[in-house]
């Protein structure tokens, strides 16, 4: 019996939503030449978004910082300006501007002005080190970089090319604030749907972060497709009627807690214009359990959104009980595996609130299934069913389609699927077939409908949300002229998911400490990246062929961990 491509379907009743003349109206059309469903009404680029939602929310606050608030039309008017700011120092359409700095306003509406004036966003990652940060800048060839003091300083350190335009994010903040007498309207540069927005830097499994390419049409998709859903299930069990003489719901609200140069930090900022929802900040710094709790309290925050670990810690914390959360009323996320446990003490610990898990990446914008409704209570340990206007197969290593119920690498079509690696033909090649399809590297399996994840790319660590790939660590270690072999894995932790540890053989008459290897590793690479765990070994175990039984060394470390 021949695979099947699993593929979502809206149910039949929800024709007049999804049907002909319905809100959500859903064709098929060519994306990048190959027909994919999308939604007939749709806006034509980010720029509309957010003309949009500045129409339909102009005094509505949008952006709230510790030390201000922007509404919908402040921000309007301060993506204008910075976007004209961005034309008078030469950026053209298509160039990219790199931004490396923590959330603050300047980046947000630099951001959104990037993408009106259709040049890319190139978001380098703030955890990065300063050779890092010139990987990034030298593959992404930004016109302009901003960057805020900390980054500032590691930028200094890693020898950018004299040509290279750096500036400080606070340049722009005199550009931010209410409409002013003269200002300028939006960029009139035309945008196609499928013309580059944002370059999101993935974890590179040879070593080096690529640079996903993300399209205007990609982040109108992923948020229509959402409230289509939404949509869908209010129409197929209505909320009960509000009470006569009752007030107005509240404005939708979330916490913004992750970086801008993450998928779940860049999407929210989009979503919010469809929907015309606050986006409240914490204070730049580390996250922290008791200001999210706080701040959750204080703006009677709607919606929690975050990784696997920041719901273990909050859940978790012993002042938990102590701050008012009976507003959230939806909880999600993704970035790893969500265990039957931390669902259970969601329910638990919030139980009005409605919760749903995602499984995607970068390179489908965070679309692939999702995990909540019925499939949470049946299949807990499962990453759901496919999402909205997706579709899934699961191929073997022949690229043929398996039977339902056998393992392969999970395969992702649709609209939301990125248009490839910037500058990089050959690793996009690799990563999309002819017809579109993303091959993720995961593994896993389809069950009467519902996808099982078996493994995240073989050597995949996933520690509190960031993926980290052994093979970037083992080549940093490998340069040491003390090391001999080493091999770097995933071990098991409560809170973050996994831990990194290194097992390390010295060379003969060496004299090398743990502590040595981790400033080894912390001299050119993240800090979420290094060891946490430096294990000495004689030897590695490897099989006939000369590959290092992975398996076997984490096997032996976790039982080591345990004892």
């Amino acid at each position: 019996m021949a695979g099947q491509t699993h593929r979502w379907e809206p149910p039949a009743a929800a024709g007049p939503l999804v049907g002909p003349g319905g809100h959500f109206e859903i064709v098929e059309e060519p994306v990048l030449g190959v027909p994919v469903r999308v939604f007939r009404n749709r806006p034509a680029n980010l720029r509309e978004v957010l003309a949009n939602g500045v129409a339909r929310s102009a005094d509505l606050p949008f952006l709230v910082f510790p030390d201000r608030t922007l509404t919908y039309g402040d921000v309007g008017a301060s993506v204008a300006r910075v976007a004209a700011l961005f034309t008078e120092l030469g950026v053209k359409k298509g160039d990219r501007i790199a931004f490396a700095s923590a959330n603050v306003a300047s980046y947000v509406v630099g951001w959104w002005a990037t993408v009106a004036c259709g040049a890319v966003v190139s978001s380098l990652n703030g955890w990065w080190t300063p050779v890092e940060l010139l990987h990034g800048i030298e593959l992404s060839k930004p016109a302009l970089v901003f960057a805020d003091e900390p980054r500032m300083k590691r930028l200094a350190e890693a020898g950018l090319p004299e040509n290279v335009d750096v500036r400080a994010i606070t340049d722009l903040d005199a550009l931010i604030g209410p409409a002013r007498a003269g200002d300028p309207g939006f960029p009139s540069t035309p945008i196609d749907e499928d013309d580059p927005a944002v370059l999101l830097f993935t974890s590179g499994t040879t070593g080096r972060p690529k640079a996903a390419t993300l399209s205007h049409r990609n982040f109108i998709h992923c948020p229509m497709a959402v409230l289509a859903q939404g949509a869908i299930g209010q129409m197929l069990a209505p909320p009960p009627a509000p009470a006569a003489g009752a007030a107005a719901p509240p404005q939708p609200s979330s916490l913004f807690v992750a970086p801008l140069f993450h998928v779940s930090g860049a999407l929210p900022l989009v979503v919010a214009a469809f929907i015309g929802s606050k986006l409240v900040f914490p204070p730049v710094g580390a996250w922290n359990e008791i200001t999210h709790l706080s701040l959750t309290q204080e703006h009677g925050i709607g919606a929690w959104s975050g990784v696997p670990t920041q719901f273990w810690r909050l859940l978790e914390h012993p002042q938990f009980d102590e701050f008012d959360t009976s507003s959230v009323l939806s909880v999600g996320g993704g970035g790893a595996v969500y265990s039957p446990e931390l669902l259970r003490l969601m329910a638990r610990k919030l139980p009005q609130a409605r919760v749903g898990v995602g499984y995607g990446m970068s390179e489908t914008l965070g679309s692939g299934s999702r995990l909540g409704g019925v499939t949470l209570e049946t299949n807990p340990a499962s990453v759901g069913t496919v999402e909205a206007m997706c579709e899934i197969e699961i191929r073997d290593e022949n690229d043929a389609v398996v039977e339902d119920g056998d393992v392969g690498e999970i395969c992702i079509r649709g609209a939301a699927v990125f248009i490839g690696y910037w500058d990089n033909p050959e690793a996009t090649e690799k990563a999309l077939d002819a017809n579109r399809w993303y091959r993720t590297g995961d593994f896993g399996r389809m069950t009467d409908g519902v996808l099982q994840l078996e493994s995240r790319m073989r050597d995949l660590i996933i520690r509190g949300g960031e993926n980290i790939y052994p093979i970037e660590i083992e080549h940093r270690l490998e340069e040491h002229p003390d090391i001999a072999d080493v091999c770097v894995v995933g071990v098991p932790h409560h809170q973050l998911g996994q831990e990194v540890a290194a097992v390390v053989v010295v060379r003969s008459g060496a004299d090398l400490d743990a502590d040595a290897i981790r400033d080894w590793v912390r001299a050119t690479l993240a800090s979420f990246k290094v060891p946490t765990h430096v294990v000495f070994r004689d030897a590695l175990p490897y099989n006939a062929t000369g590959k290092v039984l992975k398996h076997e060394v984490e096997a032996e470390l976790e039982a080591e961990l345990k004892s």
